[in-house]
């Protein structure tokens, strides 16, 4: 994953369940001041979505091995 000093590189990224996705950047919220990562599916509708920045860049346990929620796969 490419994540530096909250910098999420734009480019291909896929899901830990399979589906790929187009991160298109990052922004921050206009209340909170929390950093979202923006993105959209390569599939259906392609509409754009928003999550947090730690939540998109964090790891998850499946069958006993950390593995990233979105691993980065090219521009």
């Amino acid at each position: 994953m490419k994540n530096t000093n909250n910098h999420l590189q734009p480019g291909l990224y896929r899901h830990y369940k399979g589906n790929e996705y187009e991160v298109l950047g990052v922004a921050r919220h206009s209340e909170t001041d929390e950093l979202v990562v923006v993105y959209r599916p390569c599939y259906g509708e392609r509409t754009l979505w928003v999550r947090p920045l730690t939540m998109f860049c964090e790891t998850v346990c499946i069958n006993d091995q950390n593995i990233p929620r979105f691993a980065y796969i090219k521009d």
